[in-house]
C-alpha cells in the first residue's frame, strides 16, 4: 500500500472572514473552511477601525478546526502550515507578545499631528528630492507614530510592533518572526532589499519604532518555526508542525492566478481596483511608490490603485446592462456572471477603446480637476467594448 501524499494546510485571515484549505502538491483541494468575523472591525470614532487580535486567532482556530471535522482529511497528513493575512493591520504588544490595545485595521484613516524630526541633513536631501512632503504625509499615516503621540504611557511599554501577519505568526510558533514579503504597511522596511532598513536610513527617523520592536524577516517559503504544542492543541494539528513563510494577501493572489512575469497583471476588483504585476527585479511604477515583495522569492509586486474599481462594473450595470439584469433575474444568478460574455465577444484592448476611471478624482494625483472619460470611440465599437 503507498503512503498517503502529505498535505498543505494554508490559513487567509481576512478583514471580513478566515479561510483555511488542505491541498496536496498538485494544488487538489481535500477540504476547506471559512469563519466569519463579525463585525469585521470597531470604529469607536469616526475613522477609526479596530479589532482585537485575539478575535482573529479565535476564527483562525475555528476555522482549522473545522476541518477535521467532516473526516475527509486527517491532521496526521498534515505536512506543513502557512498562513497570509490582510495587509497594513498593525498590532502593539508587550514582551510576551499579548496585546496592549486593539489591533489598528487598514481602513483606519486616523492621523497624528505631532511627527518625529527627520534631522537637518535628511529633511534637506528630502527636499532636494522633491520628497518631503510626501514622507511627512507618511509620517502622519503611521499608525505606530499615532501611539506614540496619543498613547504615550502605552506605547512606552510597547515591546514588540508587528503586522497581524506577525503577531498570528507569534501565536504559531511562539517567537516574533515574520516573512519579508508581509511587510506591506508603515514600517523601516527597504522594499528593495527585502529587509529592515539601516542604521541611520530616513525611514527610521520618520517613524517611532526602534529595532528591537520589530520581528526577525526571514525569505518566503523558508521555514518560520514550528508549531507549538499550545498552538497544536488550539489547532488540532501535530506538534512541531513547520510554519512556511507566506507573503501578503496580495502577493498570494498574484501567484495563485499564474502572474508569474512582467506580461501578465492581476486585477482586483474590489471597492478600489488594484492593479499588480511579477517584476523580477526592482522598479517603482512611480517615484517613491515601492514594489513590494513578491510570494515568489527574488522578485516584486508592482501596484497602482484606481479609486473607483467594482464601483465602475456596477456603474455599467446600471446604465448599460439592463439585458443582463433582465436574464440574471430570470436564471436567479447575479448580472455581473453574465458580463463575461461581453469579455468573450471582444478582443483583449477593446479595439483601442480608453477608459480614464477618474469618476472620483484624487486631491493629488491626478488632482481635483480631473474627470473620467472614454476616449477612442470608432464604427466598430459597440456596448461590449465599453465593458
Amino acid at each position: 500500500m503507498s503512503t498517503p501524499a502529505p498535505l498543505l494546510l494554508a490559513v487567509d485571515v481576512g478583514t471580513q472572514s478566515v479561510r483555511a484549505v488542505v491541498f496536496d502538491r498538485s494544488g487538489h483541494v481535500g477540504a476547506a473552511a471559512c469563519r466569519s468575523i463579525e463585525p469585521p472591525f470597531a470604529t469607536p470614532r469616526p475613522g477609526w477601525a479596530e479589532q482585537d487580535p485575539r478575535v482573529y486567532w479565535c476564527a483562525l482556530g475555528e476555522a482549522v478546526t473545522a476541518l477535521w471535522r467532516g473526516a475527509a482529511v486527517a491532521p496526521g497528513a498534515v505536512a506543513a502550515l502557512t498562513l497570509t493575512t490582510q495587509r497594513g493591520t498593525v498590532v502593539c504588544a508587550d514582551a510576551q507578545g499579548e496585546p496592549l490595545r486593539p489591533a489598528i485595521v487598514w481602513p483606519d484613516a486616523r492621523r497624528a499631528d505631532v511627527l518625529p524630526a527627520l534631522g537637518l541633513a535628511w529633511g534637506a536631501a528630502l527636499r532636494l528630492a522633491r520628497a518631503h512632503a510626501l514622507v511627512r504625509r507618511l509620517q502622519a499615516q503611521a499608525e505606530a507614530n499615532w501611539i506614540a503621540q496619543h498613547e504615550p504611557q502605552l506605547w512606552a511599554r510597547c515591546a514588540r510592533f508587528g503586522l497581524l501577519s506577525t503577531w498570528l505568526t507569534q501565536r504559531l510558533v511562539g517567537a516574533w518572526v515574520d516573512s519579508a514579503a508581509c511587510q506591506v504597511g508603515y514600517l523601516p522596511f527597504d522594499h528593495r532589499r527585502g529587509q529592515w532598513a539601516r542604521a541611520g536610513d530616513w525611514r527610521w527617523r520618520a517613524l517611532a519604532l526602534h529595532a528591537a520592536q520589530l520581528p526577525r524577516l526571514a525569505a518566503p517559503a523558508s521555514v518560520l518555526g514550528h508549531l507549538t504544542n499550545e498552538a497544536a492543541a488550539a489547532l488540532g494539528l501535530p506538534r512541531g508542525l513547520p510554519v512556511v513563510a507566506a507573503a501578503a494577501d496580495k502577493a498570494c493572489e498574484l501567484l495563485g492566478c499564474g502572474v508569474l512575469a512582467p506580461d501578465a497583471a492581476h486585477l482586483s476588483l474590489g471597492t478600489a481596483a488594484a492593479i499588480d504585476t511579477m517584476q523580477p527585479r526592482y522598479c517603482e511604477v512611480q517615484r517613491l511608490l515601492p514594489a513590494f515583495p513578491a510570494a515568489w522569492p527574488g522578485h516584486w509586486n508592482t501596484e497602482v490603485h484606481v479609486p473607483r474599481g467594482m464601483w465602475l462594473v456596477s456603474w455599467f450595470r446600471e446604465q448599460f446592462g439592463a439585458p443582463e439584469r433582465a436574464r440574471a433575474a430570470a436564471l436567479g444568478v447575479e448580472p455581473e456572471t453574465l458580463f463575461d460574455e461581453l469579455l468573450a465577444a471582444t478582443p483583449p484592448g477593446a479595439l483601442g477603446l480608453v477608459l480614464q476611471p477618474y469618476w472620483s478624482p484624487g486631491l493629488r494625483e491626478p488632482g481635483p480637476e480631473a474627470r473620467g472619460a472614454i476616449v477612442g470611440f470608432g464604427e466598430m465599437h459597440g456596448r461590449a467594448h465599453l465593458y
